[in-house]
């Protein structure tokens, strides 16, 4: 995980929770007091930013409502996104005289890698922080194992509104892949059935005839 990495690194971790994007409420409380208490298990702290969705709404939702339109790609939607949310850990870090911010969405494989290393940048230097960016994808699974193995509550979308219909939507072509999948398996191994059923057919025919052919030789020669 980012966390572990940057402390083997010899940095000194504080987490920013900024998250304005998640809805409902209830999912934004959720993934806090999941955080904290992980986070008070492995000595760091957390500080939590504003919950402001009518910030979101007014700055991301627009953009995103194009998107649903067809009128803009997923990345600006996304770019806006990590535009307000590392606009606001960028300046708490320069306020609380921090040397440098990273963000955990670098170990998604979901999140746009790129465009979240040119806004983190972009962020940064507004305030004079300096970014701290590495690509901890290859890291996602190990994660995925961790948080597993502490039982820790993982989302299954992430974070906004229309989030929820594309996890929902990705969900079902998953499901459907899966069970378009499985039917064709089941075809396959039917199929070859069928084909050894046939086989084994044709080999009792060839028995039977060859059995009657000698029976039949066997008669001849008795006359």
């Amino acid at each position: 995980m980012p966390t572990r990495l940057l402390l083997e690194e010899g940095h000194d971790v504080t987490v920013f929770y900024a998250n304005s994007n998640i809805a409902p409420r209830g999912e934004y409380e959720k993934r806090l007091r999941e955080l904290e208490r992980y986070a008070a298990s492995q000595g760091f702290e957390v500080i939590e930013g504003a919950f402001d969705p009518e910030a979101w709404e007014r700055e991301v939702a627009p953009i995103a409502e194009a998107v649903e339109r067809g009128e803009a790609a997923r990345e600006e939607r996304c770019r806006a996104c990590y535009r307000l949310r590392l606009e606001e850990a960028a300046a708490a870090a320069a306020e609380g005289g921090y040397d440098a911010l990273a963000s955990t969405l670098a170990v998604s494989p979901y999140q746009l890698s790129d465009v979240l290393h040119e806004e983190l940048d972009r962020a940064c230097g507004a305030v004079g922080v300096a970014p701290h960016f590495e690509d901890y994808r290859p890291s996602y699974d190990e994660a995925t194992r961790i948080s597993r193995e502490l039982g820790m509550y993982r989302q299954n979308y992430c974070g906004c509104r229309f989030s929820v219909k594309e996890a929902e939507e990705t969900r079902a072509r998953i499901k459907a892949e899966r069970a378009a999948a499985k039917a064709e398996r089941a075809a396959e191994r039917a199929a070859e059935e069928e084909a050894r059923r046939e086989h084994a057919a044709e080999k009792r025919a060839y028995a039977d005839e060859r059995a009657r052919r000698r029976a039949i030789l066997k008669e001849l020669r008795q006359r």
